[in-house]
């Protein structure tokens, strides 16, 4: 998607909500439309002021929700070496009626642009014993795809890592704006279990490091 078609992106989510697109960034609260109360005030944070909150106490108290992992990929898009993927806690589903899933992806991610090219990823979803394998995905810079085993999704042709208890399909189907961070919304277009599934061990994410579910 590059640089620009992020730029669009997020005139069209501001235009979307009535905010105006040029000058300092504040929308009108509307009236209650079909889908709820009316929108909250919409504003940019000014370079010169101070964040709310301390970065790092916002981490800390965040770290307390644990959550699951997963492995986001991408076949290689026209010119590109080879696949793309990384590690990524921030997946949730979404929609069922279209079925929709969601994930996050950070703004400076070198990642994601070579993702948004393709148009297309696959989640990869971790079990307790692959915590290395997420690790792997997780350093910037490397041949991530080495030494691992993978096959490709049906639909998209992104890399289904081998042992992962269950995969997701999916296409683009819009990217929103969220502080520092992109909101990617992929439309399902198949989806299965592995092997390992038969375990149902998830690999966590609590507090800066991995764990796993025990009853």
């Amino acid at each position: 998607m590059g640089h620009a078609g992020m730029a669009a992106t997020a005139v069209r989510y501001l235009r979307s909500v009535g905010a105006p697109t040029t000058g300092p960034v504040e929308a009108h609260q509307d009236a209650a439309g079909p889908y709820g109360p009316p929108r909250p005030r919409l504003r940019a944070v000014g370079d010169d002021e101070r964040a709310p909150l301390d970065p790092g106490e916002f981490r800390r108290v965040l770290g307390n929700f644990a959550t699951g992992v997963t492995v986001i990929t991408a076949p290689a898009a026209d010119g590109e070496p080879g696949p793309a993927g990384f590690a990524c806690q921030s997946f949730s589903s979404l929609s069922l009626d279209p079925p929709l899933v969601s994930f996050m992806v950070a703004r400076t991610s070198t990642t994601w642009p070579r993702i948004a090219r393709a148009g297309v990823f696959c989640v990869n979803v971790l079990g307790a014993d692959q915590g290395e394998l997420c690790r792997g995905f997780a350093v910037s810079g490397a041949d991530k795809f080495a030494g691992v085993a993978y096959d490709a999704a049906p639909v998209s042709g992104a890399p289904r890592l081998a042992g992962a208890p269950a995969w997701i399909d999916c296409t683009v189907q819009a990217v929103h704006t969220g502080g520092d961070h992109l909101i990617v919304v992929g439309r399902v277009d198949a989806l299965g279990t592995g092997a390992a599934e038969a375990d149902g061990e998830p690999l966590l994410f609590h507090r800066g490091r991995f764990g796993r579910f025990t009853s």
